[in-house]
């Protein structure tokens, strides 16, 4: 049995008209990610990495979902990510916790 990866964007439930709801972003070199990882923000390069709720350097404010999959990299990548103005289907996201779900509400991302 071929167990199908997640494709770009299926976490969506709906966005905001347009783009508006998505940003081109830089991620930090490291593993692969999937569509529906939550990411934080490294405070010292601006780039963004996978959320991680005990961590103190950023990336414990989770503010975006990464749009569609990176594969690993030794420097970093160039990504798409959902920032604002849009609801999200909890099954399909990666990482999340009460903390990232409330965090990401302030942007106005809607965990459904």
């Amino acid at each position: 049995m071929k167990t199908e990866s997640m494709h770009a964007g299926e976490f969506l439930l709906s966005e905001g008209a347009g783009n508006i709801s998505r940003e081109a972003i830089n991620v930090a070199a490291g593993v692969a990610l999937e569509p529906g990882q939550i990411l934080g923000l490294v405070t010292l390069t601006g780039e963004f990495a996978p959320y991680q709720p005990t961590a103190e350097d950023g990336t414990e404010n989770a503010i975006a979902i990464l749009y569609g999959p990176l594969g690993e990299s030794d420097v970093p990548r160039r990504g798409r990510a959902i920032v604002r103005l849009a609801e999200v289907s909890e099954a399909h996201l990666t990482g999340l916790d009460p903390a990232a779900e409330k965090a990401l509400g302030t942007h106005f991302v809607i965990v459904r």
